[in-house]
């Protein structure tokens, strides 16, 4: 078992009331590489800051550390087009960031960052992998990619409030800077990452399809994000049994319908309830107030808490405190 991260960037984030990935949009590029270091070290090491949402509430990282701290899970971290740089070991797909989606062509070398993760999936030697992603402004890029390819256009937020309606917006400049009408490339995934996707989302599916193809159980771990880069694998063609493990809090979000997309593709659905309602922390209370409902894995990572016998909700939320105090220790810049 083996829990592997696709971090990136992309420019679409810095668009205004697009992403609650970080509290000043100065610093929400520094995002992905923090999470990385959270996820390798239990804290930030080379990112300026923790990252966090503008009203304080901290990373999804740091419930997914908890999860991977509490059950001894292997991690593996895969920069498909990091903006910065991160102190964590990880293995390079791709060099450049995303652009932004309304500028046309965001993501020239999707092919080759697909063909490198796909050659990455089917080297890695685990039975089962379970994969994430960090990237702000990701549910934007993934309605692109989703309504090029055709497929369902809704997808969740990490804002408590979905802004679909500007989603949508960016998404219909995406296609009219590439000249192109929704379900135009359907059947041609690369198209559709090249037209208004990110890297995360080609080197997530190519991961998935280089494992599949090696035999490896494939669960994505997160929401609509996850679900998009599925519809990519499908779009390519692979017969792929994949399973969706998201968040109760995704889950739960009716402006995601991330059910009804997991069942347009196929796809096993499986959603996880920490159990933070009522709970007396800040963290577990935004969580359940609807801010960073998903990412870095976390709806995988619970999934796994609740499949292991010798495991407990309970056990994960006492670890999350030991994690959030050790990241949010006083004397930190938690500042974005």
């Amino acid at each position: 078992m083996r829990l592997v991260v696709v971090a990136g960037n992309t420019e679409t984030a810095g668009i205004d009331g697009i992403s609650a990935a970080g509290a000043d949009p100065d610093l929400l590029v520094h995002t992905p590489a923090a999470d990385l270091e959270l996820l390798a070290y239990g804290e930030p090491v080379r990112a300026p800051v923790v990252p966090v949402s503008p009203s304080g509430c901290p990373t999804p990282a740091v419930v997914t550390r908890a999860a991977t701290e509490l059950l001894g899970v292997e991690t593996l971290a895969v920069d498909a087009g990091l903006a910065r740089p991160t102190a964590a070991p990880t293995v390079v797909v791709g060099d450049d960031p995303g652009g932004d989606i309304r500028e046309g062509s965001p993501v020239p070398d999707a092919e080759a960052v697909y063909g490198a993760s796909r050659r990455l999936g089917r080297s890695l030697p685990n039975e089962q992998i379970v994969v994430g992603e960090t990237i702000p402004g990701g549910t934007t890029t993934a309605l692109g990619v989703l309504t090029a390819l055709g497929e369902r256009a809704t997808v969740s937020s990490s804002l408590p409030e979905n802004p679909l309606s500007l989603k949508r917006s960016v998404v219909e400049a995406a296609l009219a800077a590439g000249d192109a009408a929704p379900g135009d490339a359907a059947g041609d995934p690369l198209a559709a990452v090249r037209l208004a996707g990110d890297p995360v989302l080609a080197g997530v599916a190519g991961l998935a399809v280089g494992a599949v193809e090696a035999g490896t159980a494939v669960t994505l771990a997160g929401g609509t994000q996850l679900a998009a880069a599925a519809a990519l694998v499908w779009h390519a063609g692979v017969d792929a049994d994949l399973t969706l493990a998201t968040t109760s809090f995704v889950a739960d979000d009716g402006s995601a319908a991330v059910a009804d997309l997991a069942a347009d593709l196929d796809l096993a659905f499986r959603a996880t309830d920490p159990g933070f309602a009522g709970a007396d922390h800040p963290a577990m209370r935004a969580y359940e107030a609807g801010e960073a409902k998903e990412g870095v894995g976390m709806g995988g990572a619970l999934a796994l808490v609740d499949e292991e016998p010798d495991a407990s909700m309970a056990d994960l939320r006492a670890r999350l405190r030991r994690v959030y105090d050790r990241v949010l220790a006083d004397g930190r810049e938690v500042r974005q």
